[in-house]
């Protein structure tokens, strides 16, 4: 099987001037996760898709759900946790109660923030991690690199041609993404936010997928604006 985990566990502190997490900001007419869970309800593949968000915004969401994707049963709002990692290992413990774990399932997990991925992502995405196991979805750096490990010198400029910048979603074995994150230390737990360099620590390899510059991740203010201005020009 096939599921998608909507990550939006976030309060999004640096938003600011509103106690409204980011992910229920409104975005043209809808809220932006309302955007980003449709994605995956147009995709035949994605067998459930799972929203991950605070436990005091459970009801909210799935009110908004009703009122915006009626009639789709293969959407279910459950608790995230305190971490990503958290977050993602309560969508799995949900998947392996409801429905097993075994050697074939998928998982997508996808920021809630992250409102224009496009179908040809998903399906990347889910064919680099039934071949690979793994994926990240990314983009070549477009700005110089610079490393400082004291915030004021440059310690080096690395080549750009080897960096790329993370987007989501990031796909994985269900399975082995399960077994890597409870082999985890709790030093390794506290410090690994990111799944995908778990697998880099354990030595297991991440494809790269190709991403697009207008799947953005709606962080800031302007992040705001900016993604009413390209939802304007996929409308136009």
């Amino acid at each position: 099987m096939i599921f998608a985990a909507i990550l939006a566990g976030g309060i999004g502190s640096r938003m600011g001037g509103t106690d409204t997490p980011k992910q229920f900001l409104a975005l043209g007419n809808k809220p932006v996760i309302i955007h980003t869970i449709e994605k995956f309800v147009i995709n035949d593949d994605v067998d459930e898709i799972i929203v991950l968000t605070p436990k005091n915004f459970i009801n909210h969401t799935n009110h908004l759900i009703e009122k915006y994707i009626p009639n789709h049963e293969n959407i279910v709002v459950i608790e995230g946790g305190e971490t990503r990692n958290g977050t993602i290992l309560n969508s799995i413990s949900y998947i392996e109660k409801n429905y097993g774990i075994d050697e074939e399932s998928i998982i997508i997990t996808h920021d809630s923030v992250r409102p224009f991925l496009t179908h040809r992502i998903i399906e990347d995405n889910i064919e680099a991690a039934k071949k690979y196991g793994a994926c990240d979805t990314v983009i070549p750096a477009t700005d110089t690199i610079v490393e400082s490990i004291n915030a004021k010198t440059i310690e080096s400029i690395p080549v750009r041609d080897y960096y790329y910048q993370g987007q989501t979603p990031q796909s994985f074995n269900i399975k082995k993404l399960f077994n890597l994150i409870t082999s985890l230390t709790e030093e390794e737990s506290n410090i690994l936010t990111d799944a995908c360099k778990i697998f880099t620590l354990k030595d297991e390899d991440v494809h790269l997928v190709d991403g697009e510059v207008t799947n953005i991740k709606i962080t800031y203010p302007y992040d705001l604006k900016l993604a009413n201005t390209i939802l304007e020009d996929i409308h136009d």
